[in-house]
């Protein structure tokens, strides 16, 4: 079995976000106090200003920061995102988040910036300079979240780039692709779980708000996660087995 990822200790919550000075990813909130009492909920509302979880967000969180895959079926405007970002800031180690969607990536990157949340994306859309502070900061361990593409998760040398720092989750977004796409014209998405065996392990959470049983299978068979593991908040009925 795959090595887990250990959650970061609730009382060290601060230090995962304290304010850093590396000029290529934006300062961490230092809104969490010291206390050893720091959890999920306090996070949502301090560093997201989201005064409660929807839906099946909690759970979600709880599943992912505890170690355990998942294939998250959630409908569009649900939440998705939360229940990666939000246990980025508690585990040990970076979140590694992979999205079909450069337009997708960037608009997402430059909200966790906002917020102070230390973020980076690489995609053939940035400029050489853009590019290099990226770099730099998943050199130096500074980008909390990474946000790329399949292609460039298929290069091996980036593979080697980010495992110089230990990577706690993997979230695949829009996990259909794998299935839908990865067959015929971006094959990319068929290297997501080799990458991950790559980088030891870590734990997967695949979201998506469209998927049949073919493609669920088919995206759990590649990420390696069991069907124990899905979580069915509405986007794929219940008369549908696996």
């Amino acid at each position: 079995r795959r090595g887990r990822a250990r959650p970061r200790d609730r009382g060290g919550a601060r230090a995962a976000l304290r304010r850093q000075s590396t000029p290529s990813v934006a300062t961490q909130p230092a809104a969490l106090s010291n206390s050893p009492s720091a959890d999920p909920a306090q996070i949502l509302h301090e560093v997201f200003g989201y005064a409660a979880f929807r839906g099946p967000q909690a759970p979600i969180v709880d599943h992912v920061t505890g170690g355990g895959d998942a294939l998250v079926l959630m409908p569009t405007g649900g939440g998705k995102s939360l229940c990666y970002q939000l246990p980025a800031l508690l585990l040990e180690g970076r979140t590694l988040v992979v999205s079909p969607l450069i337009a997708l990536m960037k608009d997402q990157c430059d909200k966790l910036r906002t917020l102070g949340i230390a973020a980076v994306q690489v995609n053939s859309a940035l400029g050489a300079e853009e590019l290099e502070r990226a770099e730099q900061a998943i050199d130096d361990g500074s980008a909390r979240i990474v946000l790329v593409t399949p292609e460039r998760l298929s290069d091996p040398a980036f593979v080697r780039r980010l495992s110089t720092h230990p990577v706690a989750l993997v979230a695949v977004d829009e996990a259909h692709c794998i299935s839908q796409w990865g067959h015929d014209f971006r094959p990319a998405f068929l290297e997501i779980g080799p990458a991950v065996r790559a980088l030891g392990g870590p734990p997967v959470l695949a979201l998506t708000a469209t998927a049949g049983e073919e493609v669920a299978a088919d995206v759990m068979k590649n990420l390696g996660i069991p069907r124990a593991g899905v979580i069915d908040n509405g986007a794929y009925r219940a008369n549908r087995q696996l």
